[in-house]
């Protein structure tokens, strides 16, 4: 079977691991921060130094990564990612001050910059008949790389002896091997003609770049200031006991929404009426966040989750539906500049209006405006496909 022919199992479990690994070496870092902390005596500023450097990557790398794509293809890319974030990952291990951890969270950051664009045109050599489909299982992996470092985080660190380096070094090991399989397992094998893109530089005067771009920046942003600001708005609001349960909720709410796009992505592709219903459904969960009340709390929090994930599948899965072979790298490229480019700029400016206000229910307010934006721009996008 080749990967041009029919779907292939094979292609689908090796899209589903390495979207694991964009993520799981990301969140192997919030359940031993502390000891991290206490271990570097990292400041406050340091520490959200460290938070923010993996998404300025996102912004920063995405278009070289494109040129990467460009010169070796998608597939070779991809294993490069992997090779770097791995190797990120393990050097954090033994960082000795924070500009070290700084500097490897800088390869891990890049290399995860690399695969983002590689990703979609990955789908499209792979899968060009099931595009949606495959865009929601690698970005199920994801979601899943998410909750397995934060989920065995308490059971893991106790056999790697508390140590906060033996925990990071832990998992960057199966990135590696994720990038082995992938090298070995690939569809057609090794030998596999590498598919190469001319083009890499975004064309930025793209209407349609723009479109999916805010869109994606609309559910990053949401998902990324959602669990940046909900712990100190509940410290605010005297309900300490509704972070843990909130966040959860926040991120596991993600999951639902992933397996429904797995069950209907084929339905779904190319639909206006899924992304403007994710972007009604998240702003009401930020309108039942701040009501106050403890179950609407919850209940928003879910609502934001699920609201980000049904559109960050979609948005990811846009550029290898509407544009030509040659423009998909590029494009992803481009998506992922714009998109996490607003998240970032989003959690600034949420940031100041928490310092300015004294409230931090006012950090929701340039979040929902962005949130908007996701039904601006699903109101006028064209979804039919481009010609070269």
């Amino acid at each position: 079977m080749t990967a041009d022919s029919s779907p292939s199992f094979r292609a689908l479990a090796l899209l589903w691991l390495a979207g694991n690994s964009l993520r799981l070496t990301i969140l192997a870092v919030p359940p031993i921060l502390a000891l991290i902390i206490v271990d570097l005596n990292l400041s406050g500023t340091e520490v959200g130094i460290l938070n923010a450097i993996p998404a300025c990557l996102f912004a920063l790398v995405s278009v070289p990564g494109s040129a990467l794509i460009a010169r070796v293809g998608a597939v070779p890319a991809l294993v490069i990612g992997l090779l770097a974030t791995a190797a990120g990952s393990a050097l954090r291990g033994f960082a000795s001050t924070s500009m070290t951890l700084f500097a490897a969270t800088i390869v891990m950051g890049a290399g995860i910059a690399v695969m983002q664009p590689a990703l979609p045109p990955t789908v499209r050599q792979w899968q060009s008949h099931r595009i949606g489909f495959a865009t929601a299982v690698y970005t199920n992996g994801l979601l899943c790389g998410e909750i397995f470092p934060v989920v065995l985080a308490a059971a893991l660190l106790p056999v790697l002896g508390g140590s906060w380096r033996a925990s990071l070094i832990f998992w960057s090991i199966p990135v590696a091997l994720i990038a082995l399989a992938v090298f070995v397992l690939q569809p057609g094998g090794k030998s596999a003609v590498s598919v190469r893109h001319h083009l890499w530089m975004p064309d930025w005067r793209a209407p349609v770049l723009w479109k999916v771009g805010l869109m994606l920046g609309g559910a990053n942003q949401l998902y990324i200031c959602a669990n940046a600001f909900l712990p100190g708005y509940l410290l605010q609001a005297g309900r300490t006991d509704l972070i843990g349960l909130t966040l959860s909720v926040l991120n596991g709410g993600q999951l639902p929404a992933s397996f429904i796009l797995l069950a209907m992505a084929s339905r779904w592709e190319r639909k206006r009426w899924p992304l403007l219903v994710s972007g009604v459904f998240g702003l009401a969960g930020i309108a039942a966040v701040l009501s106050g009340s403890g179950p609407w709390i919850v209940v928003g929090a879910g609502l934001m989750g699920f609201a980000c994930a049904i559109v960050l599948t979609l948005s990811l899965a846009l550029p290898a539906l509407l544009v030509p072979p040659d423009d998909v790298p590029r494009m992803s490229a481009g998506v992922f500049t714009i998109g996490y480019s607003l998240a970032v700029l989003v959690s600034i400016i949420g940031g100041m209006a928490w310092d300015l206000s004294g409230s931090a229910a006012f950090a929701f307010a340039p979040i929902a405006v962005a949130t908007l934006f996701i039904i601006l721009f699903a109101s006028l996008m064209d979804f039919s496909p481009r010609r070269a």
